[in-house]
């Protein structure tokens, strides 16, 4: 009881201070104590006490500083949250630290009260980020090039992403707030889609006495066009949105504007028309009436993201017409990565883009290579659709070549040599790059949006290396396919049947017993053979670190060689990714075979091009790999790491535990959707990690690299079967 009486009793201001001097030593000085702190806390309860305590260890161990501005203000947000909200603030200020640095982190602990008049917001309002997810979707779903969802108090785009408010509170119910996001959502969609900013406007409303004013007038005017666009693709969105502005009292055609929007409805009505009409009604005294899904336009913002973006866009369109080249006539042209080098190639000469015909929203484009009509790849498509919407077509001078091969040497700039601080600009998103989050074991929570991965493809090399690889291993290679032929379409012998082929002995025995007993005799005494039907997708993982140069290089490549040609006698379903990396904020993984590639000549190619990179964050790719597995229609679906170490990276504290439990969350949330892991490694020190990551049964170590070939065939037939 006394021990009890005890815990419960508060602490004194000298015995908070011996916990703050031990705690945040590094930080003290002669002139900056922790009395002044402790008194802060004095007052408080033991419990309190205890918890501010916890947390000033906890955050010191990323940063003393920090550890010591929580302290500072920490009895003012016991006073104006519940540790919940206490803790999200904590999140919040650390993850500005992760991103941004001291100075500005200090400043979001400094904001207790504004955090905590937000939480408040949010609790009475819809939070942005409890819908993000699903409002994502539904955009992602309407035509147009991909758009992501950013937190702004302005609503405006950047013809990248769309800025919403963080919370929404005009309705009382939540699914009105949740409509008003979409409406918000859909109209500025709707700008990047249908020709908004195709123009200049920029340079256009400086030509006006009131820059600002033929701005506003403009935004009206598209708002008007652009609502009759939605109306004719989107009809049920248009009722529910007139059905809003009603609720809200709010006008949707300004008084006065009635015969200019019937102008703006028309179906051949484009950005060129509302610009006609910025012309005559600027002098005329019209009302500006702004809806509640209008927001913004930032005409400079958006003329310096489109700038980059049609840059950029041009050299990869340039690079996919060459590769798409390379590919339909392999024997005349080299691999492309050699085609930068060789001066002589023209292959945009090759191709002609026709204009079929002209539609509502922008035209359709047949594109030909040597006077033939072709279907190009998936990513070249996206770059044309993106293309049509910036400019409303493909531009001559795109099939024009930059000279000496500099088209392809500039795209593959873009592709291979990106600025690791540009990873969080939109234009980086646009090309191949996900933003993923990361256990932090210290603050038991995710760091959010912390690391930037892209997905890059191997750069082919001569097959030699598989030529080599079959010819060293010939008998082995017979063996297997044999041995899992063996394993397509087993049978499995299916006892205590109501029918079947033989009489099941075992259970007729059991059965007479029960009839001389008395007991009512069974009708299952057959024995039946049933096909057993594999359904399996598996994504083999392989480190390509920098660790894993010279033999064990070999030993993975001809491992990969070994089991293609193993699986090609199955009807498993597989993909082949590597991945290294260097930073959090430079992810990759290397594209060597997609589950809807055939195991061809191309892959080969890849697979011989595996090469050691640089470093081992597996959290990561491990999240990312399982997302693409998870859209597999499959049974069983294993996801298998081939590896020399653990996980390791440059900075970010990522080397030892850190890493250790990042990628065992990794590994939990892809048990949690199902997916089984396993891992093969040559670390012969693994056991002690790799068990606490994989579990006692689901990873093997291989004492000895020349065995790696041998086993991983092996391996997968056990684990399948």
């Amino acid at each position: 009881m006394s021990n009890v009486l005890h815990a419960d009793v508060a602490l004194t201001a000298v015995q908070i201070e011996e916990r703050l001097d031990e705690l945040l030593e590094s930080v003290l000085s002669s002139r900056r104590m922790a009395d002044g702190l402790a008194r802060q806390l004095a007052p408080c309860s033991r419990a309190q006490q205890e918890y501010v305590l916890r947390w000033v260890n906890i955050i010191q161990r990323s940063n003393g500083e920090m550890a010591f501005q929580f302290a500072n203000y920490a009895q003012q947000a016991l006073n104006l949250m519940d540790e919940t909200g206490i803790e999200a603030w904590i999140i919040r200020f650390m993850d500005v630290y992760d991103k941004t640095g001291l100075h500005a982190a200090i400043a979001a602990v400094q904001g207790v009260e504004k955090f905590s008049q937000q939480l408040l917001r949010k609790a009475q309002g819809l939070p942005l980020e409890e819908i993000q997810g699903v409002l994502e979707t539904f955009i992602s779903g309407l035509s147009g090039r991909r758009l992501k969802l950013a937190v702004d108090k302005q609503v405006f785009t950047d013809t990248e992403s769309l800025f919403l408010p963080e919370v929404l509170g005009h309705f009382a119910k939540r699914e009105d707030n949740f409509f008003l996001y979409k409406a918000t959502a859909v109209h500025l969609w709707a700008q990047t889609r249908f020709g908004t900013w195709r123009v200049p406007l920029q340079e256009i409303v400086r030509t006006f006495p009131d820059p600002n004013r033929a701005c506003r007038l403009f935004h009206v005017l598209e708002r008007l066009r652009l609502d009759a666009q939605i109306e004719r693709d989107l009809p049920g969105l248009y009722r529910d949105l007139c059905a809003l502005l009603e609720r809200l009292n709010e006008r949707r055609i300004p008084v006065g504007w009635d015969v200019v929007e019937q102008h703006l409805k028309q179906p051949h009505s484009s950005v060129d028309t509302s610009l006609a009409f910025l012309g005559q009604i600027y002098e005329q005294d019209f009302c500006l009436s702004e809806c509640c899904y209008q927001g913004i336009l930032l005409p400079e913002r958006v003329a310096e993201i489109r700038a980059i973006r049609l840059a950029k866009e041009k050299d990869l369109f340039r690079l996919g017409l060459v590769k798409t080249a390379a590919e339909h006539d392999q024997q005349k042209y080299p691999p492309a990565e050699s085609l930068a080098t060789d001066e002589s190639l023209d292959p945009l000469s090759r191709f002609t883009l026709k204009q079929l015909e002209e539609q509502e929203n922008g035209f359709t484009f047949q594109l030909e290579l040597d006077g033939l009509p072709i279907l190009p790849p998936e990513n070249v498509r996206s770059l044309m659709d993106s293309i049509i919407q910036d400019t409303g077509k493909i531009p001559e001078k795109y099939l024009t070549p930059a000279g000496a091969g500099n088209y392809v040497l500039a795209a593959l700039k873009w592709e291979q040599e990106k600025d690791p601080g540009e990873v969080w600009q939109g234009i980086y998103h646009e090309e191949g790059a996900f933003i993923y989050p990361e256990w932090d074991c210290d603050r038991q929570h995710y760091r959010k949006n912390w690391c930037v991965m892209r997905e890059i493809d191997v750069l082919p090399c001569n097959e030699s290396f598989v030529r080599d690889t079959l010819r060293k291993y010939r008998g082995l290679v017979k063996n297997l396919r044999r041995t899992f032929e063996g394993l397509r379409g087993a049978q499995k012998l299916l006892r205590a049947q109501t029918f079947g082929e033989d009489i099941d002995l075992d259970a007729f025995v059991e059965a007479y017993a029960d009839a001389r007993s008395g007991m009512e005799m069974t009708n299952r005494l057959f024995t039946k053979l049933e096909r057993h039907e594999r359904n399996i997708a598996v994504m083999f993982m392989v480190d390509m670190s920098g660790s894993t140069k010279g033999w064990i290089n070999d030993a993975e490549r001809e491992s990969l060689i070994l089991l293609c040609e193993a699986l090609e006698s199955l009807d498993d379903r597989y993909a082949i990714y590597g991945f290294s990396g260097f930073g959090r904020k430079r992810c990759e993984l290397y594209r060597i075979k997609r589950f809807d590639e055939p195991y061809d000549s191309l892959v080969k190619q890849r697979i011989s091009g595996i090469k050691p990179q640089d470093y081992t964050r597996m959290g990561v790719a491990i999240r990312h790999l399982s997302g693409l597995l998870k859209t597999q229609e499959a049974r069983i679906k294993l996801l298998i790491t081939l590896s020399d170490g653990q996980p390791d990276d440059y900075g970010d504290n990522y080397r030892g535990t850190y890493g250790i439990e990042d990628t065992r969350q990794a590994l939990l949330e892809a048990k949690r959707d199902s997916i089984h892991t396993f891992c093969i490694t040559l670390d012969t020190e693994a056991k002690d990690y790799l068990r606490h990551m994989y579990g006692h049964v689901n990873y093997i170590v291989i004492d000895e690299v020349r065995k790696l070939p041998l086993k991983v065939s092996d391996i997968y037939r056990k684990l399948t079967t």
